[in-house]
């Protein structure tokens, strides 16, 4: 989960876990009697909080919104996002933004110096690399330096795409200082993301005309976002045995208890990427424009392909589509020329660097390469050995497999995608919001990280290690 208005509802979630809605203990209710505390001490305060956290952001994207379609002049609508960005920042992180700006100003620094070079998007990542390290290890407080992560991350990411994109060509020349602080500050990503490449940003600022289908979506995705936020906050964290009434021995209750929090997890970052979505249509981004008909159609995250997912690989890439992208096109495909294995680890190894120095998200994210990359290989050989549609990716409809759609390859991809969601209750048991809370306490952290797994035997990376041996033996 980003940090910052999230905080909030991290420590909301810690509260209701260890006591119950309205801090009623949880064993001295009735069932009755703790969905009503639930509606009315999580549910209503809840939703209550979350629009007031955000409302003025939304108020911002929408005035940017009006104010491009006067057809002003480029510059002042430059101008005009980056002072939105500017106070939507001070709103949410007050003073501690001059770290955000400082980034900002090094990147555009950084490509202004290299701007004969072919080598700019290397130049400044590894100079993006050590203003984050130093800021996590020196400049600051680990806590505040973790609430302008999100943010961080966002104008690292957009930066890098840019200088990489000068150096392919698909960027001209070097963007103009006010061209690009206004993109790396624009309102509707500049808070909760999620990437854009520069070209969508100056598609955005010229803003199509307003629409019912505009409207539609972003109604849509603030009422998704909304939801998430209930369910990650009031429902996941109860979901056994007060929801689902399934219990079970001392074993049982662990898992059940780990897929609890892997839920309220992943909700959480349902309601970021729906979030984002509000925030980044309302102001203007977020389509496609086929044939002069603007289709209103961002997806950052696809909650039921990570839910019920194919596959691990189906996961990564459902989790965040945006980012997916970025890691994909910046990093994956720049590594590959060391081998694929290599590759991916050095795009999780970078998505791990760009999330902070926070031991659990590290662990989890490299272990999720190893998973990935073992899945990948696996099927890729079963699918080899039985000509069969058992890819960790959907074949296309005229592949060249001969089982296609036999009741045994169902069953294959059945087990693989069990296995996915086991992988994911695994991973997940260690994001719950009393860790999240204090994870400026990173020993801490850690010791949780290894007690968590130990309590469930390592399952995941056993059942990895035993997937590897089996592709080796069959290889």
């Amino acid at each position: 989960m980003q940090k910052g208005v999230q905080d909030w509802f991290a420590e909301a979630a810690a509260y209701y876990l260890t006591r119950g809605p309205k801090g009623i203990a949880m064993g001295s209710i009735s069932r009755q009697e703790f969905f009503q505390e639930l509606a009315e001490g999580c549910l209503l305060p809840t939703a209550q909080q979350g629009l007031e956290q955000v409302w003025q952001l939304l108020v911002i994207c929408l005035v940017c919104r009006f104010f491009w379609r006067l057809g002003l002049p480029s510059y002042v609508k430059h101008l005009s996002t980056v002072v939105g960005g500017f106070y939507s920042l001070y709103l949410f992180f007050e003073l501690h933004m001059v770290w955000v700006v400082l980034l900002s100003l090094l990147c555009y620094l950084i490509l202004f110096l290299c701007r004969h070079s072919h080598n700019r998007g290397t130049f400044l990542s590894v100079t993006i690399l050590i203003y984050l390290l130093m800021g996590e290890l020196h400049m600051m407080d680990t806590a505040t330096w973790h609430k302008m992560r999100g943010s961080q991350m966002v104008v690292a990411m957009k930066a890098i795409s840019l200088a990489f994109d000068l150096d392919r060509g698909t960027v001209p020349a070097v963007p103009s200082p006010v061209e690009f602080m206004g993109y790396i500050y624009f309102v509707g990503t500049v808070i909760f993301g999620p990437w854009i490449s520069f070209t969508s940003y100056k598609e955005a600022i010229e803003s199509r005309k307003l629409s019912f289908s505009w409207l539609l979506k972003v109604c849509t995705s603030w009422v998704k976002c909304q939801v998430c936020l209930l369910i990650s906050n009031c429902i996941a964290p109860y979901l056994f045995p007060y929801i689902i009434p399934i219990y079970g021995e001392r074993v049982l209750r662990r898992w059940l208890h780990a897929y609890e929090n892997a839920v309220s997890f992943h909700f959480s970052n349902y309601f970021v990427s729906y979030l984002s979505e509000t925030t980044n249509t309302l102001a203007g981004a977020g389509f496609t424009d086929e044939k002069d008909n603007v289709k209103w159609d961002m997806t950052v995250a696809r909650p039921l392909s990570v839910e019920f997912p194919r596959s691990m690989v189906e996961v990564v890439t459902s989790w965040n589509l945006p980012m997916s992208c970025w890691l994909n096109t910046y990093v994956f495909k720049s590594a590959l020329k060391l081998g694929t294995f290599p590759a991916i680890l050095v795009t999780y190894t970078a998505s791990a660097l760009l999330h902070g120095l926070s031991f659990h998200l590290g662990a989890v994210l490299l272990s999720l390469g190893f998973i990935t990359y073992v899945e990948y290989v696996l099927r890729k050989r079963l699918s080899a050995i039985f000509s069969a549609c058992v890819l960790s990716k959907r074949c296309s409809p005229d592949c060249s497999h001969q089982n296609k759609k036999t009741l045994w390859v169902y069953g294959i991809n059945l087990v693989f995608g069990a296995l996915a969601v086991f992988h994911l209750t695994y991973l997940g048991s260690l994001f719950d919001a009393h860790v999240d809370s204090m994870d400026e306490e990173e020993g801490y952290v850690a010791n949780h990280t290894i007690q968590k797994w130990t309590e469930l035997s390592w399952a995941s990376h056993w059942v990895t290690f035993g997937c590897w041996v089996f592709y080796r033996l069959i290889r």
